[in-house]
């Protein structure tokens, strides 16, 4: 009977610290998925060994593939992808390969346009653009109200 409340508490503190574990593991994915999403070309990080470079080129999904960093202009290194500590300069509205991809298909749509000869120039685009909200503007001008 004695032991009763040593056992309650025992098994209370074995379901804090797997509670704890928990949490704690769900933050460090969460911190290593925001670092996978920063670390882009053109980011400036600082490595485990306290080296400051820049990303040349990290591959978030394949984490044994090596990260490329510059250290110096002209000077590339190349360290384990997991050598990243952390960020210090993330690239607001970097590219990703997915918007990359999407601008090279609308450039190709674009040449194919001159090339086919629906467009001109990207000034006669505009010139089309205003002349078409021009025309809208005094077709609603010229209607009568209802």
């Amino acid at each position: 009977m004695e032991s009763f409340p040593l056992l309650i508490l025992l098994a209370g503190l074995l379901v804090f610290m797997f509670v704890s574990s928990r949490r704690r593991m769900k933050k460090q994915k969460a911190e290593q998925e925001k670092k996978a999403r920063e670390t882009v070309p053109g980011a400036e990080v600082l490595l485990q060994g306290g080296l400051y470079g820049t990303i040349v080129e990290y591959d978030g999904e394949d984490l044994d593939k090596p990260a490329l960093v510059e250290i110096a202009p002209g000077i590339v290194i190349k360290v384990h992808s997991q050598a990243v500590l952390r960020i210090v300069d993330p690239i607001e509205g970097a590219v990703t390969e997915d918007e990359f991809i999407e601008a090279e298909e609308s450039e190709a749509e674009y040449v194919g346009g001159v090339a086919d000869g629906e467009i001109t120039s990207i000034s006669d685009d505009d010139r089309a653009a205003r002349r078409s909200t021009a025309d809208a503007d005094r077709d609603d001008k010229d209607r009568p109200a209802v």
